[in-house]
């Protein structure tokens, strides 16, 4: 995609600022990425949805890239990102938009879905599961839940309760970090059982196994690599990653935040797919998909792509491009 025909802009939203990058002009199709993500990840889908006929606008998500990094965990609860996606229909003069979302960006798709869906012509939350109970959606409160997990072995969404500890072990090591988390999550990739791993004393990359291969993987380019790096680091050493740690920090307080309206029915269009070598679908197991196709009431798949871990987009662009125009047409 030549860089040129990106156009970068920035929203402002209170004390926040959010970087959208946008291509193509038509029906607004909104882009939330995940961890590690960045507007970046879909820069696939932007251009061959702006091809066929629709304004893609791809978010850096509040804590990431070039858009404010706020050190509240209540600053990346849902009903702050959900405010954050409805100022981008707000400036682009949109009552509704089709909403894409990847790994944390699939949980506020889901969360919108609920929340808001008049605002939405549908949704396609990639890669998790309607409900999954590690998201969210048990009736327990998550951060009990990864404590009695922790209490048998390393659980990475507890890690990333404790603060302080995810911020220190990356520090000066946040380019190994991103070619560990990228490699270990894809489909060629291994993320080591980490059964045997004790809490005490595990840190995440423990769990990660170094990349196979130098870069070039294929799907991700020395070049990609690089510029991931960058607006990681581009903020002070304890803001790099806050993003994704504050994300995993604000899931009681999403919890609390959602009870009222728990495992709701969602009656919007959804589009769900994710990658058969996912560890992410490997770990929801069978249950939140019996569960999804139960509560959504116009789901369209599950699908699983071959050949592809978590980050989809990425790994899969053509096959998972093909599906988002199928879905888009039918809206």
């Amino acid at each position: 995609m030549p860089p040129s025909q990106i156009e970068h802009l920035h929203l402002r939203r209170g004390d926040i600022s959010l970087h959208l990058a946008c291509l193509g002009e038509g029906p607004l199709v909104v882009m939330c990425h995940g961890y590690p993500g960045l507007w970046y990840s879909w820069r696939h889908q932007m251009w061959a949805l702006a091809e066929a006929g629709y304004r893609t606008v791809a978010l850096d998500m509040r804590g990431y890239g070039a858009s404010s990094r706020p050190r509240e965990v209540e600053a990346y609860g849902f009903d702050q990102l959900s405010g954050d996606v409805l100022a981008v229909l707000d400036y682009f003069d949109a009552s509704q938009a089709i909403l894409l979302g990847h790994d944390f960006g699939a949980n506020l798709a889901w969360h919108m879905a609920v929340y808001y869906p008049e605002h939405l012509r549908g949704v396609a939350p990639l890669c998790v599961p309607y409900d999954m109970a590690l998201a969210g959606g048990s009736d327990i409160l998550p951060s009990e839940l990864f404590a009695a997990i922790a209490q048998q072995h390393f659980f990475h969404m507890h890690y990333y309760q404790q603060p302080g500890v995810a911020e220190a072990h990356t520090r000066g090591r946040e380019r190994e970090f991103l070619e560990r988390l990228f490699w270990a999550l894809s489909a060629r990739g291994e993320l080591l059982n980490w059964e045997t791993f004790p809490s005490e004393g595990t840190h995440y990359f423990d769990v990660l196994a170094p990349p196979a291969e130098p870069l070039p993987w294929g799907w991700l380019s020395c070049e990609d690599m690089a510029y991931y790096c960058e607006q990681y680091l581009a903020a002070e050493p304890d803001l790099t990653f806050i993003g994704g740690i504050n994300s995993y920090r604000a899931m009681d307080y999403n919890w609390r935040l959602t009870r009222d309206r728990a495992h709701a029915d969602v009656h919007l269009p959804v589009l769900w797919v994710g990658g058969e070598e996912d560890p992410v679908v490997k770990l929801a197991g069978d249950e939140p998909f019996a569960h999804m196709r139960t509560r959504v009431k116009d789901l369209r798949g599950p699908t699983l792509l071959p050949g592809a871990g978590h980050f989809i987009q990425q790994e899969q662009p053509a096959l998972l491009n093909d599906l988002l125009l199928a879905f888009l047409a039918s809206l």
